[in-house]
């Protein structure tokens, strides 16, 4: 019986390699069809722009506090490696003198401390908990653009954690890689948390107290990178400032601890499974639109929709391991949100309408379901992909909510340590600019049709 059902599929194998010779000359045109229309739709994004405050003479005066701070860094003394041990167990919690953290605090500090460390705690339970925090500091002080820009990130983590056991990814990748690929992101979307939310809630108990507070970020371990920033923020509120330096901070907190981990740097980056997953869609941020109808424009009856009808927004990151890539990125992708109108007015339109959850059906439900009973299991979705915009119903591809597939993670012990022992990263505190092509719809749909192919191909190699 079991030989009958491999022979049935190495059969439709045939069909589908046929049916994929017949479609080429289709994905072609709308290949090309779908980059024309992105490109027509990101010159109507880019109409209405909006010009992102910065003042050089700020920064000027930044960067000079900046090189007082590392004439008196106590950290150049030190010879501390942010690897203490070469496995993942064991980490051990190195402490080093922090500026300020020995000062005796009032009660009233002491109460603003343990309230914001039990607050961060509470949030930082998974991705989920997460990303709602980062929105809801943004709705209640929007001046923290920074909050925003990380809740929409943070839903792409979501996302690439759920494909992983999702329909296309699930059978592709390697179950011992795959479980160190999401302690990776997990671990990247918990750390930047456990550094940055600390900061957004103590400025807004600065707001509430009505006096800057920022001479308690040493006692979160914050870098004495951002205490210059904070400080200006509190006099100018130069949203865009402050942003950058939260990107270049963040992307440096989870360089050491992360991305150049001797673990990860062996199992996750060096991984050729991790390589296909970028040549897929782990890295592409995308921001969802809303429900925009797009149809080409001249065409006869029955216009068929170009890309689905919830267009996104976004960019393509050619190399996560890369910092200063990574920087580049965060400003570009700050640009794009705050410097368009019709994309930040969509974006969050969007974000404050659509609970997250970790599943793409959020965005297109068209093409994902959460729900297993209602998702295709056959082996040829890229041939279905292809010759079709929409899937039929009940053949969608299996995105599940992530707190179903996906336990929480316990928290690790994390190196304590100041990153900030130079002036490399200063050439990074520039003015953002935005992308000439925000749309990144075509590209997103492209990227899915890869992974559905090579599904299929491996379904035909390794029949279940």
């Amino acid at each position: 019986m079991h030989s009958n059902r491999v022979k049935n599929k190495k059969n439709q194998g045939k069909d589908d390699v046929w049916s994929w010779a017949a479609a080429i000359p289709q994905a072609l045109t709308e290949s090309w069809s779908g980059m024309i229309a992105s490109w027509r739709f990101s010159l109507k994004l880019r109409t209405s722009r909006h010009e992102l405050q910065w003042d050089p003479a700020a920064v000027r005066g930044i960067r000079v506090k900046l090189k007082e701070i590392l004439s008196s860094h106590p950290y150049l003394q030190q010879s501390v490696s942010p690897f203490p041990l070469p496995s993942m167990q064991g980490y051990s919690d190195i402490r080093i003198h922090e500026p300020g953290a020995d000062v005796q605090l009032s009660q009233e500090e002491q109460r603003i401390i343990h309230h914001i460390q039990e607050a961060v705690a509470a949030a930082n339970r998974s991705n989920v908990t997460r990303t709602h925090a980062y929105l809801d500091c943004y709705i209640s002080h929007p001046e923290l653009h920074w909050a925003f820009l990380a809740h929409m990130v943070s839903r792409n983590a979501g996302w690439n954690m759920s494909d992983l056991k999702g329909g296309l990814m699930s059978d592709l990748t390697d179950p011992t890689f795959k479980s160190n690929l999401y302690r990776f992101l997990e671990r990247c979307n918990a750390l930047i948390f456990q550094d940055a939310y600390p900061q957004l809630l103590l400025y807004i108990h600065s707001r509430n107290k009505g006096k800057p507070l920022f001479h308690l970020l040493p006692h979160f371990h914050v870098s004495s990178f951002m205490t210059p920033f904070w400080e200006q923020f509190w006099q100018d509120q130069s949203s865009s400032l402050l942003t950058v330096a939260l990107i270049i901070n963040e992307q440096n907190y989870i360089e050491g601890r992360v991305a150049r981990h001797p673990f990860y740097q062996q199992h996750i980056l060096e991984n050729p499974f991790f390589r296909m997953h970028e040549l897929t869609r782990l890295n592409q941020i995308v921001f969802p639109l809303g429900q925009v109808q797009r149809t080409e424009s001249g065409a006869s009856a029955g216009p068929k929709p170009l890309s689905p009808t919830r267009p996104l927004a976004g960019l393509t990151i050619p190399k996560f391991d890369d910092l200063s890539i990574r920087i580049k990125a965060g400003r570009s992708l700050y640009a794009l949100l705050f410097g368009y109108k019709e994309i930040y007015r969509a974006v969050l339109t969007f974000a404050r309408s659509t609970k997250h959850q970790g599943s793409r059906a959020e965005y297109w439900p068209a093409l994902f379901t959460p729900t297993l009973e209602q998702a295709m299991n056959h082996g040829h979705a890229g041939s279905d992909l292809i010759t079709s915009e929409w899937l039929p119903g009940g053949q969608r591809l299996y995105s599940p909510y992530l707190e179903e597939i996906w336990e929480d993670e316990p928290p690790e012990p994390i190196p304590r340590y100041d990153w900030f022992q130079g002036r490399a990263m200063f050439r990074h505190i520039r003015k953002p600019l935005r992308p000439l092509l925000p749309d990144i719809t075509h590209a997103h749909r492209a990227a899915l049709e890869k992974t559905a192919i090579v599904h299929d191909v491996s379904d035909q190699i390794h029949p279940h």
